[in-house]
């Protein structure tokens, strides 16, 4: 089965994360599949609008977290550029970018769905940083869409918790633009993909364009932080009792070192 699977309709592209067993968890080879087709719909004009959702019962749960083992910077920092990669060619695609989330968008799962241009959440979807329940930061850019989304307060409130944020509280606070009855996600997200795929999408991009050169620092040098901050995090006990426990269904036991 594809793990990524594509499909154009009209001029929309559908990608949808299709590990629906594992709930979506991401795997390196998945990451380089999005960067892939992310950067082809840019200069592909047959396609004007993109839909990224999750097959099954979630849109993503993060990152695999049985393939996570304890490795040095070196290694650890080409994994993170991998999925870097993939964070900016979503982010800089010139084109209007929907998410469809059912269920949990947990881990870099939420960040993907924040670089995201829009969010249509179903009455279903659940959000959370779970990162540190595995002892790291979040990644995939999380702290910096974030804070443009809901402000520093609230992002610390998330990242430091941990805790799940529901559809109607995403919506509260801002994270999500739309929450609808699950079985009208799809054709939702559709609708607003098609109404955008018809518009003036050359203007859209320039406003995108506009939008992203509000924020200082840039996301590249925020992902850049990102990636020496999470490349000493992955060195630590924690993160190796954090993964354990999680292979293990137990409590972690952490140390703080």
């Amino acid at each position: 089965m594809n793990s990524i699977e594509e499909k154009i309709v009209g001029q929309v592209a559908i990608v949808t994360l299709n590990r629906p067993d594992k709930l979506n968890a991401m795997t390196d080879e998945m990451y380089a599949r999005l960067t892939q087709l992310f950067t082809s719909y840019q200069t592909n004009d047959d396609v004007r609008a993109v839909i990224v959702t999750g097959a099954g019962r979630a849109f993503c749960s993060g990152s695999d977290v049985t393939t996570m083992v304890k490795t040095d910077l070196v290694a650890g920092r080409a994994r993170m550029q991998t999925r870097h990669h993939m964070i900016n060619a979503l982010v800089n695609l010139e084109k209007p970018v929907i998410a469809a989330v059912r269920g949990a968008a947990v881990g870099i799962g939420f960040s993907i769905a924040m670089a995201c241009d829009l969010i249509i959440a179903s009455d279903n979807a659940k959000f959370s940083q779970i990162f540190k329940k595995i002892g790291l930061i979040p990644d995939g850019g999380s702290i910096y869409f974030l804070v443009q989304r809901i402000g520093i307060a609230r992002a610390k409130e998330l990242v430091y918790t941990a805790r799940m944020l529901l559809a109607k509280e995403a919506l509260e606070w801002g994270i999500v633009n739309h929450v609808v009855e699950d079985a009208q996600l799809d054709s939702r997200a559709m609708q607003l993909a098609e109404e955008l795929a018809g518009s003036a999408t050359f203007a859209i991009a320039l406003a995108k364009k506009m939008f992203q050169s509000m924020f200082v620092p840039t996301l590249e040098m925020h992902l850049e932080q990102e990636n020496l901050c999470q490349g000493i995090a992955k060195l630590t006990d924690d993160h190796l009792e954090g993964v354990a426990a999680f292979k293990e269904k137990r409590a972690a036991q952490f140390k703080g070192r």
